[in-house]
């Protein structure tokens, strides 16, 4: 059971032969209601005081943990983003390989054929070389059976003339 002020203050003491001065007695008793009532009031507003501050904690925490949920999910999102950035690289990276290796193949083949090109254009020139000095062969002994004809016709004429003349 509490004792409230007003029990105090509403305390009745019996009264005996040589027992205790009245007015003393009420006036602690006075004295000790009002201090009772000041430290019922202080732990009245120390308990709304813990009330609040445990509410507060209690949002603190929710907040924290609020915090903490975001935090992770932040982490897990930041992963799966460099996670994701990563394999982006890495398809990045083998296309481009496979276009340098499509670019260097379509290279290397146009590389070959051209120099089976130059090849095939010095066989050709070799051939046309010897094609042309058999041509030219050709028609220097041409010139010199034709050299030698007129040479024949001219002295054959001379020996006509040689013998008409005689």
């Amino acid at each position: 059971m509490k004792i409230t002020p007003l029990d105090v203050e509403q305390k009745q003491f019996r009264v005996r032969f040589r027992g205790f001065d009245v007015s003393e007695v009420d006036s602690f008793l006075e004295e000790m209601a009002h201090e009772l009532k000041t430290f019922m009031s202080e732990n009245e507003d120390q308990q709304k005081e813990i009330e609040r501050l445990t509410r507060e904690v209690e949002e603190f925490r929710e907040r924290e943990e609020g915090f903490k949920e975001a935090m992770v999910n932040s982490q897990k999102a930041l992963d799966d983003m460099r996670t994701n950035a990563e394999k982006e690289a890495e398809l990045i990276l083998a296309e481009a390989e496979m276009k340098a290796e499509k670019i260097l193949s379509t290279t290397h083949n146009r590389l070959t054929q051209l120099h089976e090109d130059i090849s095939e254009l010095k066989r050709q020139r070799m051939q046309l070389e010897v094609e042309l000095g058999t041509i030219l062969e050709a028609h220097r002994k041409l010139l010199e059976m034709s050299a030698e004809a007129v040479d024949a016709e001219e002295m054959s004429e001379e020996k006509l003339k040689y013998l008409k003349r005689k």
